[in-house]
């Protein structure tokens, strides 16, 4: 096909309000140096740089935008030729028609040719956002595929490219700080920590230890696309709100979907989650760990990131004992207090971030676990935990309260699975725990809360928080690490 054949066959000018031309006969000429890129949120976002080029627009889907720097090449998909009027087209193409979805113009401005053939095309724009030579080449003789790659300089000379991954800062546990005024205060949530990387508008999740969680929560992939263009590192707690407020509870029916994308898709529908942003960590090619608190939160807040399944959760500076109260009437953990000039510091426990609860947490590993009497005949009645130690597992209590019906069940049949003989306590266990008690292998590890450690080494009213499958035994250690915070 020739011209704007190809372009008017995939449209209905009486379905769609995109311009559609009706002949070649008299296409406008330009000067060859005029381009426009296009952020469309179609089925999948991506940007369309355009290129006028003899009467039309030479057109490459670009899914992840142009390379910020001259190390990252990107795919760009070559799609049909535009007609001119298309450079000021911006608005919703309906749904089910082809490109359906969101458009509006990301930029434009002029561009001069370095080189142009059918194999490459070499260009230098001057746009409002975009500046720089950019060279878009055939990936495959004769493929739609082109890759393009910026040559010479990035964006800004003191562009710096966005960390793999990074493990989050953690707060340590204390009550709340005397200088009140010199810290701000968060509500504490009972989830799980979550650092995210968002790119060219798509997302990727990590957990506190670094393992890739992006599969299990496809819900948070609508961050990508209000960020758009926008590049960033965010730090925040992924929470499943039950009853008005966050349960760890329900959290776990998602935390067990690992890597499979159509079991997370059924899973989101049932139990769906929200991230709770707290901190920016990267922004646009410059790193933020080493700005205050206070003026990292400013910028987050100036990204206003709310959605159906994201938020940025309020931060209060000087009201500490109010942010307690409150959370203590709410039901929540408690608060975090952070120094408004503290700096982010990638996986330690500063005394700058301050967890102030009436709680701890700890992880343990299961090591046995009792028969329930009454109405838990057939089902777990206690559990024995510990933490490893000397080749095995120190005792430090037992907890039979806080599980659901249908999690006792579940919780029987996988302990049934890993019986094992001998006791892997290499402490003594209480004869009154003990008595009845079978053990198994110390594969599994879970999350209590309790009020204190007794001076034995043991949980003083422990209660049960839920499994943890992020963690291995060898991760366990007696700290205090206040759920994720």
């Amino acid at each position: 096909m020739a011209g704007l054949d190809e372009y008017r066959r995939k449209r209905d000018p009486a379905k769609t309000p995109e311009p559609v031309p009706g002949d070649d006969t008299a296409l406008p000429k330009g000067n060859n140096d005029t381009f426009v890129i296009q952020e469309h949120h179609a089925r999948r976002l991506h940007w369309d740089v355009r290129l006028e080029r003899d009467g039309v627009l030479v057109s490459f889907a670009v899914p992840k935008g142009l390379p910020p720097t001259p190390g990252t090449i990107r795919l760009a998909v070559h799609t049909e030729d535009h007609p001119l009027e298309y450079a000021t087209f911006h608005g919703e193409i309906p749904k089910g028609e082809y490109g359906g979805g969101r458009m509006f113009i990301w930029d434009r401005g002029r561009y001069e040719t370095v080189k142009w053939s059918d194999r490459e095309i070499d260009v230098v724009l001057h746009g409002e956002r975009t500046q720089g030579e950019f060279v878009f080449f055939q990936r495959e003789h004769g493929s739609k595929d082109w890759m393009v790659r910026r040559r010479h300089e990035a964006a800004r000379p003191d562009w710096q490219e966005l960390p793999e991954s990074l493990k989050p800062m953690l707060a340590s546990p204390g009550p709340l700080p005397p200088d009140d005024d010199a810290w701000a205060y968060e509500f504490k949530w009972d989830g799980v920590r979550a650092v995210l990387l968002v790119e060219g508008g798509r997302v990727q999740a990590f957990s506190r230890v670094g393992n890739d969680v992006t599969a299990t929560y496809p819900e948070l992939q609508g961050l990508g696309e209000q960020l758009g263009a926008t590049q960033a590192l965010l730090d925040g707690e992924i929470v499943a709100i039950q009853g008005g407020r966050p349960s760890f509870a329900a959290l776990q029916q998602r935390m067990h979907v690992v890597q499979n994308a159509a079991q997370a898709r059924r899973a989101m529908k049932s139990t769906p989650v929200t991230l709770l942003v707290f901190d920016l960590l990267h922004l646009d090619g410059r790193p933020m760990l080493n700005v205050p608190f206070a003026k990292r939160r400013e910028l987050l807040e100036g990204l206003e990131l709310r959605g159906p399944h994201w938020l940025t959760p309020p931060s209060y500076r000087g009201e500490g004992a109010a942010v307690l109260a409150a959370s203590r009437e709410q039901g929540l953990e408690g608060v975090v207090a952070k120094r408004l000039d503290s700096v982010y510091l990638p996986g330690q426990r500063s005394p700058h971030w301050r967890k102030v609860t009436d709680l701890m947490a700890q992880e343990v590993v299961i090591g046995g676990w009792r028969p329930g009497e009454g109405k838990r005949q057939g089902v777990i009645g206690a559990l024995l935990l510990g933490i490893p130690e000397g080749g095995g597992l120190r005792f430090v209590g037992s907890v039979g309260t806080g599980f659901g019906d249908a999690e006792l069940r579940v919780l029987t049949e996988r302990l049934g699975a890993l019986d094992r003989k001998k006791s892997p306590f290499v402490t003594e266990v209480p004869r009154e725990r003990a008595k009845g008690a079978r053990w198994v292998r110390p594969e599994l590890v879970a999350e209590v809360v309790f009020r204190q450690w007794t001076p034995d080494g043991r949980m003083r009213f422990p209660a049960w928080r839920g499994l943890r499958p992020d963690k291995t035994p060898e991760e366990v250690a007696v700290v205090d690490h206040g759920g994720e915070g």
